[in-house]
């Protein structure tokens, strides 16, 4: 069974995405292990200079590089990321796992996103479209897509 785990930048205030996440989440039991690790995100200023949001992009990087398992194949979450369909995420997740790959970490930046160096740690860098959703949204969405994904490569029809 591969190991999933959703490395993300802050805390979840809302209640109703706690409560729909871990729903996800006790979807997923039968198909892998997953996991959501946060990562502190670091305090900023109102109206930020550049300087300022580079600085806490590498901090939140840092800690997120901390949390990343060992050996695991590294998905980053970023606007230049590819866009794909749920079927082509749901070959991904079979061809990984059919690669004989045991652990997938994806990577959700904060506010301002992911530094260099942690996109550079990725094979693979994922977009799920070119809005812009809050960070805490696309853990939702994220931990749905890899349920979908699951059921897709099993035939099963909650995807459609």
């Amino acid at each position: 069974m591969i190991g999933i785990t959703v490395i993300a930048v802050g805390k979840i205030k809302e209640k109703f995405i706690r409560e729909a996440i871990a729903e996800y989440e006790k979807r997923l039991k039968r198909y892998c292990t997953f996991e959501i690790i946060e990562a502190k995100d670091e305090p900023t200023p109102e109206n930020p200079s550049e300087k300022e949001k580079e600085i806490v992009l590498l901090k939140e990087g840092e800690r997120i590089e901390e949390k990343i398992p060992k050996g695991a194949l590294v998905v980053t979450l970023c606007v230049e990321g590819k866009e794909e369909t749920s079927e082509e995420f749901a070959r991904f997740l079979e061809k990984t796992a059919s690669d004989g790959v045991s652990h997938i970490t994806f990577i959700i930046g904060g506010s301002f996103g992911l530094s260099e160096k942690v996109k550079a740690l990725s094979k693979k860098r994922l977009s799920f479209s070119k809005m812009t959703f809050p960070h805490q949204l696309m853990r939702l969405i994220l931990s749905e897509q890899i349920y979908r994904g699951f059921t897709i490569n099993e035939g099963k029809t909650y995807h459609k």
